[in-house]
Formats: structure tokens, sequence, C-alpha cells
């Protein structure tokens, strides 16, 4: 036992649980001991997920969503329209388009957004794979889904300059969004209201 009561093992579990993102001291010590009450086939099939989303889940060769098989199962769809590519942050973004259920377009993910003091830029995000994308033809429009915050118009107004050589149609959602909110946490009325009113950029 170390000095603070808990058991070596216990340790080692808050730990990681405190490398969680919104997982403080508190949190990680009332889900350790979830853990540890509940049954261990409940602790079995947990480690079983989590070690089963690192070895399966990948990102897809075209539209960088979360897959298990390659391409993911959107970009294989010939019901989705190919001629429109909805472009968000993260997989998370793409995920809850896909809940609204009103947008049968493709999508791009960026893998962020830009953030020079934080040393992303265009380089580590997909923006070079989207402006090839749209330079091979095919695309009639690209949907602007970056989160309303400062970095994701930044991105967004970076985005447009890159495509516009291109000469596909460039639009940006609504700002059905709350500025300061993110896509991923956003109602389906609101995702739906704002890319029905999206914008030529």
């Amino acid at each position: 036992m170390t000095e603070n009561g808990l058991t070596p093992s216990m340790e080692r579990l808050l730990d990681a649980l405190k490398r969680l993102p919104g997982i403080g001291e508190k949190s990680a010590l009332r889900l350790a001991f979830f853990v540890l009450r509940a049954d261990a086939s409940y602790a079995a099939s947990l480690a079983e997920a989590l070690l089963g989303v690192k070895e399966q889940s990948r990102l897809c060769s075209v539209c960088f969503g979360l897959t298990e098989q390659d391409p993911c199962r959107v970009c294989r769809d010939p019901r989705r329209r190919a001629d429109e590519i909805c472009v968000v942050e993260e997989p998370a973004d793409m995920i809850a388009f896909e809940r609204a259920q009103e947008y049968r377009g493709r999508y791009h993910v960026l893998g962020g957004t830009l953030a020079p003091l934080e040393g992303v830029g265009p380089d580590q995000l997909r923006c070079g794979e989207l402006v090839e994308r749209a330079r091979r033809g095919g695309v009639g429009e690209i949907i602007l889904a970056t989160n309303p915050t400062a970095e994701g118009e930044a991105t967004a107004l970076y985005l447009a300059q890159q495509l516009k050589p291109t000469g596909v149609r460039v639009t940006r959602i609504a700002r059905g969004l709350p500025m300061g909110g993110d896509v991923e946490y956003t109602d389906v009325l609101t995702l739906t209201k704002s890319l029905e009113g999206r914008r030529e950029m």
C-alpha cells in the first residue's frame, strides 16, 4: 500500500485515467473504484475494448475518418454524393454529422486546426490532401465545417484561399453553431440548419 492508502495497482490505474481529457483526480478516483467494485468480467471486457480500438481502428486513406475497413463505409458507399466534400476538424465531428442523418456527401478530416503558436501549420494537417482531392476533378462543392472558434475560422479562411485556384465552389456552414462551440457536441437540428444555411466563401 502506498502512502495515500492506495495499492500500487490502483495508483497505476489512477495515473492512466488522469491522462484522459477532462478527467481530474476526483473523477479518476471515482472511475477506479467503480472498476474495482465491478465484476472481473467487466474489467476484462473494458481492457479488451481498449486494446481492440487501438488494434483495429485506423484512419481511412481517403477521408481520414475512423474505420476498421479501408476505405471507410462512407467513402465506399455509391449512394453518397462524391462531388460534395464536407471538411471537419476531427473524426468525432464527422460522427456528429452522420448522426444528424442529413448530409449525403463525402468527408475530409483535417486532424485539427491551424495553431501557429502551438506549432500546428498546414503541413501538420491534411490541407494538401484536400487541395489534391479538389484538383483531381469530380468535386463540385467543398463545405468548410470547422468549428466556429478563432482557430476554426482561420483554418476555413486558409483553406478557402488554397482551394480558390481549383475552381471548386467553397462554402462555409452557417452560424447556426455558437461561437466557441464544438461540432462534436452540437445537437442534430443545429447541425442541419448550419448545413442548410451554408454560404459562399
